[in-house]
């Protein structure tokens, strides 16, 4: 059974909310490894998203998709590794590769270029997570 189109507005609209405030611990993450531990910024850069990564989840697991993921909490660690499997295997390899183009061949400022790369993989992230995270079920 499809979802409304106001329920797949808001999980939306929420998805985008956790996002956002993933964005602020990716790039907080990333100044801190880069500026303040001085580690290279590819290494920064995956390390920076997979914070994010741990950080998303636990967000999308108790908000954004807390009606499906109730239905199965046993199911939890299994919702884990499909969310590092589809969100942080696109945003690793999607960040980590566009941010090889924009600083390391377009010598871009390496936080503008990481907001641009994040904003790149952020819709095949909502559809991977909607269809393949936290899948629809038909009981209730």
């Amino acid at each position: 059974m499809m979802e409304s189109p106001q329920i797949l507005w808001r999980r939306w609209l929420i998805f985008n909310v956790v996002g956002a405030i993933g964005i602020g611990v990716q790039l907080a993450t990333l100044m801190a490894l880069t500026q303040g531990a001085g580690l290279h910024f590819l290494l920064a850069t995956a390390l920076a998203v997979e914070t994010a990564v741990l950080h998303n989840f636990v967000w999308h697991e108790r908000w954004t998709w807390s009606d499906r993921a109730a239905r199965d909490r046993s199911g939890r660690w299994k919702r884990l590794w499909r969310f590092h499997a589809t969100n942080g295997a696109l945003s690793m390899v999607g960040n980590v590769a566009l941010m090889q183009v924009f600083v390391g061949l377009w010598a871009m400022n390496h936080t503008l270029a990481n907001l641009v790369a994040i904003a790149v993989c952020s819709t095949l992230n909502f559809f991977a997570s909607d269809h393949l995270v936290f899948p629809r079920t038909h009981a209730r």
